[in-house]
């Protein structure tokens, strides 16, 4: 009996991709993902033989060999191969501080400032200015940090504020002037600064 003609297809044949050559897994050793990420890491197949042979036989293990330095010593390899590997089987390490708000760190030296420390203290260790008073040029008043305590504006930096004080009578927003004092150029800012000194 002849085979019957069919309509043909007219969606698009998809074309297998070509097969991957297979990383074998060390005998009685890391995974196959594991030795993938140690092959990606800079190790050799030989390397991770030898690791095996010492007794290094997954992850977990990595924690007993401790440093970059010790795992060189037992294998040789590059220093920056080995710290990549203790890195990823040590995982993220980073440890968080959580500070209260009465914490004081000064700019200069950043060590922490004693219980004691009133705002406009000079720093106990570098005998420098701990944080920097700045006055505000919305209300007059003074203070540290970024913001003016009394009217929430933005300080802008010594230098610059008779320039804040002139764009305030100009009209602009106390929410504005950070901002269009930060996009001025120097030539634009010097013609501001010769306003400010006709006015004197």
């Amino acid at each position: 009996m002849p085979a019957k003609k069919g309509k043909k297809s007219s969606a698009p044949v998809r074309k297998k991709p070509a097969p991957r050559a297979k990383t074998k897994a060390a005998p009685g050793g890391f995974s196959e993902l594991e030795t993938n990420i140690l092959l990606s890491k800079g190790l050799s197949d030989s390397d991770i033989a030898s690791l095996v042979k010492l007794g290094i036989r997954c992850k977990s293990d990595f924690a007993t060999v401790g440093d970059a330095r010790t795992l060189c010593g037992l294998v040789a390899m590059k220093p920056e191969v080995a710290e990549a590997v203790l890195a990823w089987a040590g995982g993220a390490r980073g440890t968080v501080v959580v500070e209260g708000g009465d914490v004081v760190n000064c700019v200069a030296c950043g060590k922490r400032q004693p219980k004691d420390y009133k705002s406009g203290d000079l720093c106990v260790f570098c005998g420098k200015q701990a944080e920097p008073v700045f006055a505000c040029y919305w209300c007059g008043g003074s203070g540290p940090g970024k913001f003016c305590r009394s009217c929430g504006a933005t300080f802008v930096g010594p230098g610059e504020l008779e320039l804040a004080i002139l764009l305030k009578r100009d009209g602009l927003s106390k929410e504005e002037i950070p901002v269009r004092l930060a996009s001025l150029s120097p030539a634009e800012k010097e013609v501001l600064w010769g306003r400010v000194h006709n006015r004197r």
